[in-house]
């Protein structure tokens, strides 16, 4: 079966590309060095700017390189290239405009260049596959090889799948902490567990545990805790107040604490 044709997406990078004396040919530009290695053939380029005139000097070099490179330019204008929701929007409408074939055509994401949002962006979309292909990451020559680096990483395959194993492990052990270590059978109470877990360690926003007396609030509370402080979101000590101590006007102070008068205007 032959080879897919190779199509590389990725964005200019106005400092590690950018160059316009003769002297540009002696440093290593991550987009340029793509087509410097002679064993790699790339049928298209599609790139992504914040205005066509700016890489004018690289198309040409491109295509002085590889002329037979389709390079296609696209503006895409950013305010601020390290905002993350802007940039995530900007490619993410990119990304729809453009029917990539995977059946038809090998895609790579090149991640090196463009600020480290644009690079978490089309991580993402690589991920979720809305850019369906491989992610290309590119280094400069190494000591004693005239051509440039270049690493494929493919996310559905075994290398990034260690990396997901680790956060299942990860999970895994925040329930093993919320269970106290002991390995139950129980369905419904393993799901609950696996769910207070996440919200535990995604969310920074107060936990209410409600349940009968000696349902184990407390125990679980201090889990809880525990769980959080592990991951460096909580600092100081755990407080335990019990509630049923508490009346009228003192639960507000003894909770959250109060300034004398702050309940009477005094």
């Amino acid at each position: 079966m032959d080879a897919l044709p190779v199509v590389v997406v990725g964005f200019y990078g106005t400092q590690l590309d950018a160059g316009a004396s003769p002297r540009r040919w002696e440093k290593w530009r991550p987009t340029v060095g793509l087509f410097q290695r002679e064993d790699l053939l790339i049928q298209r380029l599609e790139l992504l700017c914040e205005r066509p005139s700016e890489v004018e000097i690289l198309v040409q070099d491109v295509r002085r390189l590889s002329p037979e490179t389709e390079v296609v330019v696209h503006a895409c204008p950013l305010s601020d290239p390290w905002d993350f929701e802007e940039v995530y929007a900007a490619v993410h409408d990119w990304v729809h405009t453009r029917a990539f074939q995977p059946d038809d055509e090998e895609l790579w994401v090149h991640i090196t260049t463009g600020s480290h949002v644009i690079q978490i962006c089309l991580f993402l979309l690589t991920e979720a596959r809305f850019l369906p292909g491989k992610l290309l990451q590119t280094s400069p020559p190494r000591r004693g090889s005239p051509e440039p680096g270049f690493d494929l990483i493919d996310l559905d395959l075994a290398r990034y799948d260690r990396i997901a194993k680790r956060f299942a492990r990860d999970r895994a052990e925040g329930s093993a902490l919320l269970k106290a270590g002991i390995p139950t059978l129980n369905a419904d109470f393993n799901h609950m567990i696996d769910r207070i877990s996440r919200v535990a360690s995604a969310s920074v926003e107060p936990i209410l545990l409600t349940g009968p007396t000696g349902a184990g609030k407390s125990r679980l509370a201090r889990a809880i805790y525990q769980l959080k402080r592990s991951a460096r979101q909580l600092q100081g000590p755990l407080v335990e107040v019990n509630c049923a101590t508490l009346r009228g006007d003192q639960a507000m102070g003894a909770l959250f604490g109060h300034r004398r008068g702050a309940f009477t205007g005094a």
